[in-house]
């Protein structure tokens, strides 16, 4: 009953949401005024779980790459799925479960359509390509030569799908069936053909018409640590400890740190590079599944790393050395979304362009629950315009005056599944469990305590 009160409450919220981009985003209209801080968590989770349910793309039930709520040029891509943001799409959708935004039975049917269209999608050496055309299952280019295998998004797939196995594990025999379909996807990705031939580094893409011309060896700190983690896991297709130590950390150097706002940065976000720390979504996207709660290994904290990061994303904001209008503790996070002049990858440093993404704040409720709570209330309460019907848009700028409505996948889906692991520690729990990403970590080193 008290989940059923949510949703209708969700649904009122919602209905009438502005999509105009005259607005000035500061204007309120008092719709989410005197929610207590469960109630705002609520909403906001109801809201962006239905981009990946209601606003999925229809044949495969995965999630569109964008959708776009204004009708202006560049259109909504409706038949363009992102394989990545599905991922992070089906972890939403187990949150809707959970938070009974719908039932066990709904979400079953939905992973039962997605599970069975993905064994039949375009693969490449098991590894699905970032983008697919919905209608078919065939490739849709990234690129010119970016259209075969995307290991990275593959991966970001993977932790979703080890995710929704855990949770129907012990269920009937239909849910056990898909469990072992998902079990088959999972053994077929080849995670060592993407080590060029046995080379000590995994490479994000490779194309049958195009082979490795990509040319993309993944290493040093980012958003892929996922990837390699699960590269050793596989029970099939298994790379070894030394990729991940000679690739992925560089021999070490990836340990190389530097302190900024009076806090160490843990890892080398940047080699050669004077901007010390990256975007936060490399601080949810790997951690949607891996719980870095007292996870280490020879190089790093990792849950001191992406609390840091965090944490200094917002020291950033209250400093506000380029002094863009708004920054400041109610409004703060920068990280990869659109902007002014397109998509950028906005960070502290050379890249802030006065541009906040909400899912930076949000998706860091685990690491800064206080101050993004703060960001929460704010957006909620104080500049409701920027909140629409899938929740917060994907970016917005004071200082430009400056916001679309429009939402993209990559950035709606990691904010019901961290603030979910913040609540009650559910996606973190369920990957966690899995046996094969256990021997993985402890191939790799890794330690939990």
């Amino acid at each position: 009953m008290k989940y059923l009160i949510i949703v209708n409450l969700a649904l009122f919220l919602v209905s009438g949401c502005s999509t105009s981009t005259k607005k000035s985003n500061e204007e309120k209209t008092g719709k989410y005024q005197g929610l207590t801080d469960d109630q705002l968590l609520d909403t906001v989770q109801y809201q962006t779980f239905q981009y990946f349910w209601v606003g999925a793309e229809p044949t495969s039930g995965l999630a569109r790459e964008r959708v776009h709520t204004d009708n202006i040029y560049p259109q909504n891509d409706q038949d363009v799925i992102t394989l990545g943001g599905s991922g992070f799409g089906v972890m939403a959708i187990l949150v809707g479960i959970e938070r009974g935004f719908i039932t066990r039975e709904e979400g079953f049917a939905r992973f039962q359509k997605i599970v069975d269209y993905l064994g039949k999608a375009d693969r490449f050496h098991g590894a699905w390509p970032h983008w697919l055309h919905g209608p078919t299952g065939k490739v849709q280019p990234f690129g010119k030569k970016d259209n075969g295998g995307d290991l990275v998004e593959t991966a970001f797939m993977i932790q979703g799908l080890l995710t929704v196995s855990e949770y129907f594990k012990g269920g009937n025999e239909a849910e056990q069936k898909l469990v072992a379909d998902i079990n088959k996807l999972w053994n077929e990705v080849e995670w060592n053909w993407y080590t060029q031939g046995g080379k000590d580094v995994l490479y994000w893409h490779w194309s049958p018409e195009y082979g490795w011309e990509m040319n993309f060896p993944v290493g040093g700190y980012n958003e892929c640590l996922v990837m390699y983690v699960l590269a050793a896991s596989s029970p099939t297709y298994p790379v070894k400890p030394s990729v991940y130590d000679k690739g992925w950390a560089r021999g070490g150097a990836i340990a190389d740190d530097t302190v900024y706002y009076d806090l160490p940065t843990i890892l080398n976000h940047y080699e050669g590079n004077n901007d010390p720390v990256g975007p936060l979504f490399w601080a949810h996207y790997s951690y949607l599944g891996l719980n870095p709660k007292g996870l280490s290994d020879k190089y790093a904290d990792y849950w001191k790393l992406n609390q840091n990061h965090a944490m200094i994303h917002y020291k950033y904001a209250l400093d506000n050395p380029n002094k863009f209008e708004g920054y400041g503790e109610k409004q703060w996070g920068l990280t990869s979304s659109y902007s002014m002049k397109g998509y950028a990858g906005h960070h502290p440093g050379n890249e802030d362009l006065g541009v906040i993404s909400p899912t930076a704040a949000l998706s860091s409720f685990p690491y800064t629950p206080a101050e993004s709570m703060q960001f929460l209330k704010y957006l909620y309460q104080e500049a409701d315009s920027l909140i629409g019907v899938y929740g917060p848009y994907d970016a917005y700028s004071v200082s430009n005056k400056w916001y679309l409505p429009r939402y993209l996948a990559i950035d709606q889906g990691p904010i019901p599944v961290m603030i979910e692991n913040h609540r009650t520690g559910l996606l973190w729990n369920l990957f966690m469990k899995n046996e094969d990403v256990q021997k993985g970590l402890k191939d790799l080193g890794f330690v939990q305590k």
